[in-house]
């Protein structure tokens, strides 16, 4: 009698594919935007989309999207990929438009990936000249002889041309309670917490906008710097996937790398490769075409056989 000869070669194929061809996956498309902000990586709008280090951090809601920290959530009105700066806004900032909720101050949590900017200027206003710590030494040089202040005098001028905004200066506030905070990245709580500083609210801008003297044009909020990892190099798999048209973005349990196509598809490659396969097998639908190639590969090792 014969013996028939099976070969395992058929139930290898799916390995070998895996092996030598991108995998494909479908997967609901990360959006290109966030209302009217442009969405690239490190920044995503869902889980695989963008690095996962930013998305407890940054995420789109109802297209708008915010910032989150242990003080808040805050709008991001603007991203600076160039030199990596997003800036936000905080609502219950004073400005010379003015303030209608009450304000706890800001921080940023100590494990978020971003840092302050040198650009921001913290003012605090109504302050307590009486029991503050603002206006009290809060150290000491060995000897005794000097205190550290924690208000820049050299920014006397910001506070008068901000009690000079009919906003503010409806509230009658003698300038003497305003302060220009100066700790580096707000201390190293990376926070000012307006209660035990003893101030009623808070004003922070990135620019004078070429108009020093005119509040009412400064750039308010605050703009923070961000790192793409310790060497700030763009990964160039991201730099690939974005050429293609793609969303770069990280999942699973490795954080490994994918490509989010338009068509809802992720692939380990760029989307040059998914479009040319879509192209070959005619638009077909995603599972379609993935059996097909399946199909089409084991054709082949069984004329080899």
């Amino acid at each position: 009698m014969k013996l028939k000869h099976y070969s395992f070669l058929p139930l290898l194929l799916p390995l070998i594919s895996l092996i030598f061809l991108p995998s494909l996956v479908s997967s609901q498309a990360c959006q290109r935007a966030c209302g009217n902000l442009l969405m690239k990586y490190p920044f995503g709008t869902g889980i695989g989309c963008g690095d996962p280090r930013f998305q407890q951090y940054v995420t789109c809601d109802q297209q708008t999207l915010s910032l989150t920290t242990h003080t808040g959530s805050y709008p991001i009105t603007n991203i600076d990929y160039s030199n990596q700066v997003i800036y936000i806004s905080d609502p219950s900032m004073s400005t010379c438009g003015g303030c209608s909720q009450p304000s706890k101050g800001f921080g940023l949590d100590w494990d978020a990936p971003f840092s302050f900017t040198d650009d921001n200027v913290f003012t605090l206003l109504d302050c307590s000249t009486t029991s503050s710590p603002i206006f009290r030494s809060n150290s000491y040089n060995v000897d005794n002889s000097s205190a550290v202040p924690l208000c820049d005098k050299q920014g006397a001028p910001i506070c008068s041309y901000l009690y000079s905004c009919r906003a503010i200066s409806m509230l009658n506030l003698p300038i003497s309670t305003c302060c220009v905070y100066t700790p580096v990245d707000l201390g190293p709580s990376f926070e000012f917490n307006l209660q035990k500083l003893q101030c009623s609210s808070y004003s922070a801008f990135y620019s004078f906008s070429g108009q020093e003297s005119n509040p009412d044009n400064w750039k308010y909020g605050i703009s923070l710097k961000y790192k793409f990892n310790v060497n700030n190099d763009y990964p160039k798999s991201c730099a690939d996937c974005e050429k293609s048209g793609g969303v770069c973005g990280y999942t699973g349990i490795y954080n490994s790398f994918i490509c989010n196509c338009l068509n809802g598809v992720n692939t380990t490659s760029t989307c040059y490769f998914v479009s040319s396969f879509n192209n070959g097998l005619r638009l077909l639908p995603l599972q379609t075409g993935t059996l097909l190639m399946y199909l089409l590969v084991w054709i082949l090792a069984m004329v080899l056989l």
